[in-house]
C-alpha cells in the first residue's frame, strides 16, 4: 500500500512537470501581453498587438470557426466589434486551436471563416497558443478589453447570456467599453467566461 502511493505520487509529479506552461492570471490593470511580437493575420500580414491598438484602447477576443458559442455570438460579436472600430479601439481576433489546425482551424479556414463574417479586423493565428497562454485564455469567446493607457480594463464574456441573445440582461463588454471611452473606471471589470475550450497541444 504504501509503495503504490508512492508511485502514484511520483507519476503525478511527473505528469504535472510535463504539463504546458501556463502564464499567471491576467490581472485588471496588466499591460498588453507580448503586444510587440507578431502574429500572422489572415490578410497575410503580420501584426502586433500594440500595432493594432486604437487611440482609445484594444480589444483582444479569442475566437474559432467552429464553436458552437461562437456561431451564437456571430452576430453580436460583429455589432461590438464594429462598434469598437468605430470608436477607435483596436479590434484583434485571435485563433489559438493549435490542437485543431487540421480540423477546420488552419489558416485558410480561418480566412474562409473571416470572409464569410465580414471581418473588418485583424483574425490572427496563434502559434502553440502562446498568446492564449500569456492571456490565460481558455475559452471562445472570451474578450479582453484595453483601455488607451494599454492596461487591461474588462475581461470575461460578451454579456451574461452567452447562449441565448434574446436573454441578455448585462451587456457586460459593450459597458466596459462604454466606460472606457467616458474615460470612467469599468463598473464591472471582469465576469466568469462560458464557451468552447481552446484546443491546446498537450
Amino acid at each position: 500500500m504504501i509503495k503504490a502511493t508512492f508511485y502514484l505520487s511520483c507519476f503525478t509529479i511527473l505528469l504535472t512537470a510535463f504539463q504546458p506552461g501556463r502564464e499567471t492570471s491576467l490581472d485588471l490593470g496588466a499591460p498588453i501581453p507580448k503586444q510587440e511580437a507578431t502574429w500572422l493575420d489572415v490578410s497575410g500580414k503580420e501584426i502586433s498587438l500594440n500595432s493594432a491598438k486604437g487611440n482609445n484602447g484594444l480589444l483582444v477576443v479569442f475566437a474559432g470557426n467552429h464553436c458552437p458559442y461562437m456561431v451564437r455570438n456571430q452576430e453580436r460579436l460583429h455589432v461590438l466589434c464594429t462598434f469598437a472600430r468605430k470608436n477607435n479601439i483596436g479590434v484583434v481576433m485571435v485563433n489559438s486551436n493549435e490542437a485543431a489546425r487540421n480540423e477546420g482551424e488552419s489558416m485558410s479556414a480561418m480566412k474562409e471563416y473571416a470572409v464569410r463574417q465580414q471581418f473588418s479586423w485583424y483574425y490572427i493565428i496563434d502559434k502553440n497558443a502562446a498568446l492564449a497562454d500569456a492571456f490565460d485564455a481558455n475559452h471562445t469567446p472570451e474578450c479582453f478589453l484595453f483601455d488607451k493607457n494599454s492596461k487591461l480594463a474588462y475581461k470575461g464574456a460578451i454579456d451574461d447570456s452567452p447562449g441565448n441573445a434574446d436573454a441578455v440582461k448585462a451587456r457586460l463588454l459593450q459597458n466596459a467599453m462604454n466606460d472606457v471611452l467616458a474615460g470612467k473606471a469599468v463598473a464591472v471589470g471582469s465576469s466568469n467566461c462560458m464557451g468552447c475550450n481552446i484546443k491546446r497541444r498537450l
